[in-house]
């Protein structure tokens, strides 16, 4: 079922908590919060940035057909993330971003963002990241997806079976994460070594001793891995694609403006696999 639309919302920064060296918690709040669904830890929302000039975002209405935008010269930058925490009672909505520097318009705004800025925020919105009930659950990502898997281990029965396999850059971007015990969680260090061109987790997930039943994924992070994890699942463990939650967050080498437009292009590709 569709979630209801309702029109963008202007938070601000309340919080800036510096999970990792190059992971930053933005905490938002503001009385348009109310009534944001609870639950939706893992989703996607949109981001809109003010542009240039401007102290705040000029956010579109809602109409009867959906958004009516602003002129294009007002018109704020949008920029999909995820629901890290959402806690009703404290009205705070918890953002998770990998900073990467000036690279981008969301990037960016995180680096410089300060309590009482202005930001929008719509949503939320996007597909189940697992599938319930299942006897084996795999979970691969990085830093930039770290958000919608802790949501997926949040989420599962104390007495889920599987495995969890997160790739970082270095160690130092290792953080405490919870989870059932019968998860085994797995962090690869890339000591350094490029995204765009590692392995590791495709090889963690190919050496993975695949288990019988009714196994769920969830593979998020950057594309060219998640690209290559995806076909073999699909094409040598012949997963279920309705069994397969798998989008790509970044592209290495990519600026955040450039994959912007690129993503587009991969999530229609991961759309055609699926039918």
């Amino acid at each position: 079922m569709s979630k209801p639309r309702t029109p963008p919302r202007l938070l601000s920064v309340r919080r800036i908590t510096q999970l990792a060296p190059q992971l930053r918690r933005i905490t938002l709040a503001g009385p348009a919060l109310e009534g944001f669904p609870e639950g939706e830890e893992g989703s996607h929302i949109k981001l809109m940035l003010a542009r240039e000039g401007q102290v705040e975002p000029v956010l579109p209405t809602l109409g009867p057909d959906g958004p009516i935008w602003p002129p294009a010269d007002q018109r704020p930058i949008s920029r999909t993330y995820t629901v890290a925490r959402y806690d009703a009672a404290a009205g705070e909505l918890d953002v998770d971003f990998v900073m990467h520097g000036d690279d981008g318009p969301a990037s960016r705004w995180a680096m410089h963002a300060q309590p009482g800025d202005a930001i929008g925020v719509a949503g939320p919105a996007g597909p189940d990241r697992h599938q319930r009930d299942a006897d084996f659950y795999l979970l691969v990502g990085d830093p930039s997806s770290l958000a919608a898997l802790s949501a997926v281990l949040n989420a599962l029965p104390a007495d889920a079976c599987g495995s969890v396999l997160i790739e970082v850059p270095n160690r130092e971007e290792i953080i405490p994460l919870s989870h059932p015990a019968g998860m085994t969680l797995q962090w690869l260090s890339r000591d350094g070594g490029a995204a765009g061109v590692s392995t590791l987790l495709l090889d963690a997930v190919r050496n993975l001793p695949w288990p019988t039943g009714k196994v769920s994924v969830t593979l998020a992070g950057e594309s060219v891995q998640v690209v290559a994890i995806r076909d073999l699942l699909l094409n040598e463990r012949k997963l279920p694609r309705a069994m397969l939650y798998a989008v790509p967050y970044w592209k290495d080498t990519y600026t955040e403006e450039a994959y912007h437009a690129e993503r587009h292009r991969i999530m229609d590709e991961l759309d055609e696999v699926a039918t």
